[in-house]
């Protein structure tokens, strides 16, 4: 049964929103004895500069919408972060001192441009002699490099290499004379081969791919000075898996992991440039090993049970990462680094009321196909209303994680399934690339086997199941709204996309290379396809009341597809809300999180037929 609805101010799903938490951290590299802090401790995400020894943080950015991705120089100098208005990822990437100062302009020769995520589009070198960054615009993606003087100070900036298609994952080997960057160059897909630079001469000095059908990514140069050897991945063989290539030689070494299947899609040096630290993925939970290069060996370690992020090796050889699971929010632990065990927790998490754990569970899609979901049950026996929810992306994959919303469906007695429909990574290349040219069909069908199997359970009432999503879960919320409408109670979208050629007129250069690379063509030369997988072709055959939480600024998911959508709805008669939010692609303020997570609740009552007092 629904529980009363708990909207005092001290409910207890608030307080999971509103803990104080590092979200990340990064380490610089060249200097460990400072790093990066992404956290809330003012009530919104910002960049805090890390005292690695101390583990004191000092607030460098104080912008009213937050601060989430953020970068330190593998120097220790200074600390990057896109210099946005009101979190729309346009305008230009800026810098602070390590120490503190005002924000400095690193491209200020440039017109305003788009990064979405810093980290996919900026490196520096341990040298601390240049910066590498990608830059889209409506001509395409160019690769920038600006060399540093004495203290890092800004010098020349010029243009390595540019390209219609993708350019992503720019980096540079430690003493900066080499420089990486991922091309989709080689066919209409993403990241199919990396191209080499000499930083000097600008000359190309290399390219590794492994063929039309398979992407190779950028992770790491080794952190030593010198020392020419990138860590990459590589699909080729079904499941992305890392490689050692020297660009300077030529020489490739695949890393002897043939007794462990599945996905090793990341790993990080250690320090000395001797081992590597893996993390290995089977059905969505995690498992970290060493790898070291010179025995040629692997070791599995005995670390906790949750899912690990930003992982690296610190000077003693030890492991830090930020842990988290379903009740636990994320925390930085150091780990041994020979053995995995747990020795301290570095940045504590404050504390949060007792949550439900998530299951991992497997189930059976409608065409055969097992699918990997997480699911969490509320107090008391069931069947219960549930929450259906698909992950954002489409590349990507949720873990087992602390995520506040899903705690507070709990708490008022719904059941929680946060399923890794097909487009999800770590479960292979076939499992990933099936949704390419055709998006949203498999992905419905995976909600549906979702739905039966919490149905056939005991799980789930079947009249009172809704459906939400943020970003591509949005999205494939609203499709499945119209493309199967008889089976959902309802559908809350988070930052969605209704309609894929309207998104492509209004969206920025990285947004429409990716549709071209997914979806096979722009929409004149595809636009079957683009139809098909848009949701606005399928509004008349919505039944169930449809909520969306759209941000204004939101480069991502522009405003008008969404503004057209509703128009659409209400001129069939159909019930549609829509509650606009003055951010980009999602909120980084715990209140506005809070309201955010009010508005679904509310919507969800009324749905279902419960009115609040």
């Amino acid at each position: 049964m629904i529980k009363e609805p708990l909207l005092d101010k001290d409910a207890p799903w608030k307080k999971r929103f509103s803990a104080p938490v590092v979200l990340y951290t990064q380490l610089a590299k060249g200097a460990p004895s400072r790093g990066l802090a992404v956290g809330n401790q003012t009530g919104t995400m910002q960049l805090y500069a890390w005292d690695v020894s101390t583990g004191k943080l000092r607030q460098l950015t104080t912008r009213p919408e937050g601060v989430l991705f953020g970068e330190i120089s593998q120097d220790g100098r200074h600390i990057y972060y896109m210099g946005d208005q009101k979190g729309n990822e346009k305008g230009h990437i800026v810098r602070v001192p390590f120490e503190g100062g005002d924000p400095e302009d690193i491209t200020p020769d440039l017109p305003p441009y788009n990064v979405f995520n810093l980290s996919s589009y900026f490196a520096t070198s341990v040298s601390g002699t240049v910066i590498g960054l990608v830059i889209p615009d409506s001509e395409g993606f160019h690769f920038h490099l600006i060399e540093l003087g004495l203290k890092g100070k800004l010098g020349t900036q010029r243009q390595l290499h540019r390209s219609h298609k993708t350019l992503q994952h720019p980096k540079l080997s430690a003493d900066g004379k080499i420089a990486v960057v991922c091309t989709a160059e080689r066919c209409n897909r993403e990241f199919t081969s990396l191209v080499a630079f000499d930083t000097v001469s600008g000359k190309l000095i290399g390219e590794l791919w492994d063929g039309a059908d398979c992407t190779i990514e950028s992770l790491a140069f080794s952190p030593v000075k010198g020392d020419s050897r990138l860590l990459a991945r590589t699909d080729r063989t079904g499941f992305k898996r890392p490689l050692i290539w020297n660009p300077r030689t030529g020489e490739r070494e695949d890393l002897a992991l043939e007794n462990l299947e599945g996905e090793l899609p990341t790993g990080k040096w250690s320090l000395d440039g001797e081992r590597i630290l893996l993390i290995h993925y089977q059905k969505a939970v995690q498992q970290l090993y060493t790898y070291h290069l010179k025995t040629k060996t692997l070791k599995k370690l005995n670390h906790p049970s949750g899912s690990f992020m930003r992982y690296y090796f610190m000077p003693n050889g030890n492991i830090y990462s930020q842990c988290k699971d379903a009740t636990h929010p994320t925390r930085l632990v150091e780990l041994d680094g020979e053995t995995g065990e747990l020795k301290r927790t570095v940045l504590a998490a404050g504390e949060v009321p007792e949550g439900h754990p998530w299951k991992s569970i497997t189930y059976t899609s409608t065409d055969g196909q097992e699918i990997q979901a997480w699911l969490g049950l509320p107090d008391g026996k069931g069947p219960f209303p549930t929450i259906l929810e698909t992950h954002g992306g489409p590349a990507a994959v949720m873990p087992n994680t602390f995520y506040p919303g899903s705690q507070a469906w709990l708490d008022h007695g719904f059941a929680y399934l946060h399923i890794n429909q097909r487009g999800s990574t770590t479960f292979g290349k076939a499992f990933q690339e099936k949704i390419f040219e055709d998006f949203g069909h498999w992905e419905v069908e995976d909600m549906v086997g979702a739905r039966d199997w919490l149905v056939e359970n005991g799980i789930a009432k079947p009249d009172q199941i809704i459906l939400t999503g943020q970003s591509y879960g949005g999205y494939l919320t609203l499709l499945a709204l119209g493309t199967k409408p008889k089976l959902w109670a309802g559908g809350i979208a988070c930052g969605a996309a209704s309609d894929w050629a309207v998104m492509y007129e209004d969206g920025v250069e990285e947004a429409r290379a990716s549709l071209r690379e997914w979806l096979g063509g722009t929409p004149q030369e595809k636009p079957e396809v683009y139809a098909r997988s848009s949701p606005v072709t399928y509004v008349a055959s919505v039944q169930a009341p449809v909520l969306i939480l759209q941000g204004r600024n939101d480069a991502r998911c522009p405003e008008r597809q969404i503004e057209e959508y509703e128009a659409k709805l209400k001129a069939l008669g159909k019930p549609i809300e829509i509650y606009w939010i003055d951010v980009g692609h999602g909120a980084f303020s715990a209140d506005e999180q809070i309201r955010d997570q009010e508005v679904t609740l509310k919507f969800a009552y009324r749905v279902l037929g419960t009115v609040f007092k």
